[in-house]
């Protein structure tokens, strides 16, 4: 098996100062990419930062013989986005590669979320990750190759107690993935999703020793470089912790046809709920939502001849 290289590639890694950016940011540039760090501090709620993070970063690459660019924009800020890809371009004369992994956390139960709480976050994991991935589109197109991944996470998948500010950010970002593997498709831009779970700045707090220095955000690098490689796959959600590694997807059981008209009541779907339900029954995963129709018609037509 050949080694995965990404000589002459210019990658962008938002959140890149410390944690799982800084790793994929260093991992790409022992990998021969040029690498932008940005980062716009260490404050895990926003609230301000600077640039100092991404620059010690920018220095362990150049340490390695590798060639880095810090930026301190914020990716929830549209001129701060606009100077990040202006001056990536200035430097490097292409994007390549966006890994979209900046994030903060407002953690609550939802009765005592604030709408405050609830608009940094979807700002920063939702627009801090469309923003960039716009701004980088029309010059993916025009290159004819891109290579984009977004970080989802478990709560946007299955939930998680006092985050549903996250979870509802993180579970939007699998939406866009899903609607812009099949625009990218025809120039060659692919995207895909990584769903880690990793010893950071924000998880520290939330596991003991133990399991965190198993959950390594190192481990994590490695997957993500098969998600932006030359012949990467386009729409997977790749989870990864602690060098395992599976595919999430989101499925669909076979269903019923209950009736239409006066047969069509909610009692009628109440009878027939143990079959609507059967997991045991469950289809292959819709590559678009023009599939997912395609099958409720056929669970229609299959009923109405029955």
């Amino acid at each position: 098996m050949s080694d995965i290289r990404f000589d002459g590639r210019v990658a962008i890694v938002t959140g890149a100062g410390g944690g799982l950016g800084r790793c994929h940011a260093l991992e790409l540039a022992r990998r021969g990419a040029k690498v932008v760090i940005n980062d716009l501090g260490p404050s895990m709620d926003g609230s301000g930062g600077s640039s100092a993070a991404a620059e010690a970063v920018v220095k362990e690459i150049e340490a390695l013989g590798g060639e880095a660019m810090a930026n301190g924009s914020s990716v929830a800020d549209a001129a701060g986005v606009k100077k990040m890809i202006d001056d990536t371009m200035a430097k490097f004369g292409r994007i390549d590669i966006l890994i979209a992994n900046a994030g903060i956390l407002r953690d609550k139960s939802f009765s005592k979320m604030t709408q405050a709480d609830i608009d940094l976050v979807i700002d920063v994991h939702l627009r801090g990750s469309f923003m960039p991935i716009h701004a980088a589109w029309d010059i993916m197109k025009a290159q004819n190759y891109g290579r984009i991944v977004v970080t989802t996470s478990s709560t946007g998948l299955y939930g998680n107690f006092g985050q549903a500010n996250y979870g509802a950010a993180k579970l939007g970002l699998v939406g866009m993935m899903n609607t812009l593997k099949i625009e990218g498709a025809k120039n060659d831009i692919k995207i895909n999703a990584v769903c880690p779970v990793a010893a950071t700045a924000m998880t520290e707090g939330l596991m003991p020793p133990a399991v965190l220095e198993q959950l390594k955000p190192e481990y994590v690098s490695p997957g993500v470089m098969n998600l932006v490689k030359e012949d990467a796959p386009t729409g997977v959600i790749l989870s990864a912790a602690a060098g395992a590694f599976s595919i999430a997807r989101i499925v669909e059981t076979e269903g019923a046809f209950v009736g239409q008209g006066d047969e069509l009541t909610a009692e009628a779907v109440a009878a027939k709920w143990d079959q609507i339900t059967d997991t045991s029954k469950t289809l292959p995963a819709f590559k678009a939502g023009g599939e997912h129709s395609q099958h409720m018609f056929a669970v229609v037509a299959g009923g109405v001849k029955a």
